[in-house]
């Protein structure tokens, strides 16, 4: 996949169930490498991926995104070139009223952290949020995955 990514990121409410709600769940390992963008390395469950992503002008909303499959032996030795650190997560899939939410439970250095994403088609697109929604954190830095990499979960002060 290629082309301009358009996201929402947003906190999960910890009062309210969403597990039950996901159709699909998948295991995600993923690190990253030196670089002026965004260079990662994904393996999800059986499958690994090379994802390039650009830098955003407009806060964090969207940005180009070139992502190809490659095989799991390739992942696997790319992983080896990665920055020390990896992020370590399970991703659930939620549909809702036409848009799929990608909630992801991250664990290790970050556990305790769960987060949604939805995927747009604009940058004005709007969408229904589900009631386990909660404060949007869209074009916060420290909930980049690389960030975390670096700044885990575990270590900041006043968590929200």
């Amino acid at each position: 996949m290629s082309g301009l990514e358009i996201e929402r990121k947003f906190l999960i409410r910890k009062d309210r169930e969403w597990k039950a709600l996901a159709h699909t769940v998948s295991h995600i390992q993923q690190g990253y490498m030196a670089a002026v963008n965004t260079v990662r390395v994904r393996i999800r469950d059986d499958k690994a991926y090379l994802t390039i992503k650009g830098k955003s002008h407009d806060g964090g909303l969207s940005r180009y995104e070139f992502e190809k499959e490659i095989t799991l032996d390739e992942g696997q030795h790319l992983m080896a070139l990665c920055e020390k650190g990896l992020i370590d997560k399970h991703r659930y899939l939620i549909d809702y009223n036409g848009h799929t939410f990608e909630v992801d439970e991250f664990h290790g250095d970050n556990d305790g952290l769960v987060m949604a994403e939805v995927e747009l088609g604009s940058i004005d697109e709007e969408f229904d949020k589900p009631d386990f929604i909660g404060e949007e954190v869209t074009g916060d830095h420290r909930y980049y995955n690389r960030y975390m990499l670096q700044h885990p979960y575990k270590e900041w002060k006043g968590k929200r």
